[in-house]
Order: C-alpha cells, then structure tokens, then sequence
C-alpha cells in the first residue's frame, strides 16, 4: 500500500527521486502514465496489468473509451530506477503534467502520483477538502 506526501525535486535531466518505501513495493521498475488531471500516475507493473485489463474490457465502438485507451496507452512508459532511486520522465511526460523543479510524490493505495508542488496546492484547493460541503458530499459515499 502506498501512503504519504513526498517534497522532491526533478534534476536537469528529468529525474525525480521516488521515496524508499515506495520503490520497496514496486521493484526494480513500473510504469508511468498521464492522468486525466494534469499530473502523472506510477503504476506497479501488476497494477498496470490490471488497469491494462480493464481498458481492454471497455466497449471498443464508444468513444470516451477508446479516447481513454488511446489517453493512457499512448502516454505509458516503463522506467526503471537508478542506483540512487530516481526514475527518468520522458519530457512529454513532464510538460504534460507542468512539472518543474518542485514536485509532489503522493501515495494513493495502489498507485502513486508525481504532481507539480503549486498545482497539487491548486487541486487541493479545488476539492473543497476542509469545507462542509466537501463534507456533506463524502458522507453519501458512506464514509
């Protein structure tokens, strides 16, 4: 399971580290993709199985579902870790999400999530997490 915020900075060559606890669980590699929020999702090579699956389970003639399949697919990348435990991000990968020399490396269960530091502030924001409504809206998810 992965949980926590991370404070870390890409270098000049693209590289971001990714915290110890989380290389632990994903091995010498994993996957990086975009996400539909302006920031990146690292999948453990199972968990993109599983995700890979459920795309390909989608109903082919509708169109949101291929233009998500093409979104994720075409964007994907494997990367491993150097010995110091940062990964290479493309430099499609690091426009896309805005990313600069401060990013935010995120635990999110099953999956992690590099943000730009001002635009995870931003999302943050957004949410409403911390207003009543914000509230409200959770409990009738039943938590």
């Amino acid at each position: 399971m992965f949980i926590g915020e991370f404070a870390h900075s890409i270098d000049e060559k693209g590289r971001v580290a990714v915290p110890f606890r989380f290389r632990r669980d994903l091995g010498k590699g994993a996957i990086i993709a975009k996400s539909i929020e302006q920031s990146l999702t690292i999948y453990p090579k199972q968990e993109w199985q599983n995700m890979a699956e459920k795309l390909a389970n989608l109903p082919m003639f509708d169109p949101k579902a291929k233009a998500l399949s093409r979104f994720i697919f075409s964007s994907a990348v494997e990367v491993e870790f150097d010995s110091q435990g940062r990964a290479l991000i493309p430099h499609n990968l690091r426009d896309y999400a805005q990313l600069n020399k401060s990013t935010i490396v995120i635990g999110v269960y099953n999956k992690i999530e590099i943000w730009d530091n001002q635009k995870w502030v931003e999302e943050q924001k957004k949410s409403g997490i911390g207003t009543l409504k914000f509230e409200q809206d959770i409990q009738r998810l039943g938590i």
